[in-house]
C-alpha cells in the first residue's frame, strides 16, 4: 500500500511527458521517504528493487508498451534482478531513477535501471523481464514490432551478458534443472 501514491504520481506524470521510444532512456525523481528506510537509517537495500517497478512503469507507459499491456493483460514478469550498491540514499535525499532498455532476445529483455543523487551513481540495477498473457510468453521481437520498432537488439554489454550466463547456471537446490 505504501507505493500506491508513488505508482499513481508515475503513471499520471508518465501520460503528460513526452513519449519515449523503446531505446530512450525513462528519467523518474523520487526522493528517500520515512517509510524507505531500514535499521541503518538509510533507504532499506529491498526497496531499491521495489522502485526500480516504478521507473519500468514510466518507461513502458511512455513508449507506448503500457496500453499494449492494459488492452492485451500482458503481465510484466521479473525473471532476475541484479542490484549494485556503491553509496547510500538517505532520509530526503532526492534522486532520480534512470531506465533504459539495453537489449533483447527471443524471450528476455534486458533493462539497466541506475539510482543518481547530485550526478554521483549510487547504485546500479540490471533486471531481466518478460511479459505473459493467457495463452504464454510473448516475444520481445513480437512487442516490439506491435511498438512499430523493427530494428535487431542493440549489442548487449559484455558485463551484462556475462551476468546472463552466470545466473543462467543457477539451480533450484535439490530439484530438477527442467523445472
Amino acid at each position: 500500500m505504501n507505493l500506491w501514491f508513488r505508482v499513481i504520481k508515475v503513471l499520471w506524470f508518465a501520460m503528460l511527458r513526452k513519449p519515449l521510444g523503446p531505446l530512450e532512456e525513462s528519467v523518474i525523481t523520487l526522493r528517500v521517504w520515512p517509510n524507505d528506510l531500514d535499521v541503518n537509517g538509510h533507504m532499506n537495500n529491498g526497496r531499491y528493487l521495489t522502485l526500480m517497478d516504478l521507473g519500468r512503469l514510466d518507461l513502458m507507459f511512455r513508449n507506448g508498451l503500457g496500453g499494449l499491456m492494459v488492452r492485451g493483460r500482458w503481465a510484466p514478469i521479473v525473471g532476475t534482478a541484479m542490484i549494485r550498491f556503491r553509496r547510500s540514499l538517505n532520509p530526503l535525499d532526492r534522486f532520480t531513477l534512470r531506465t533504459r532498455l539495453l537489449a533483447w532476445d527471443d524471450k528476455w529483455f534486458f533493462l539497466e535501471q541506475r539510482f543518481d543523487r547530485n550526478g554521483d551513481s549510487v547504485a546500479l540495477g540490471w533486471i531481466k523481464g518478460l511479459f505473459r498473457n493467457r495463452d504464454g510468453k510473448i516475444p520481445p521481437p513480437e512487442i516490439l514490432r506491435r511498438l512499430g520498432y523493427t530494428t535487431a537488439s542493440p549489442e548487449m554489454p559484455e558485463a551484462v551478458r556475462a551476468w546472463f550466463q552466470s545466473e543462467s547456471k543457477m539451480s533450484w537446490a535439490g530439484r530438477p534443472e527442467s523445472e
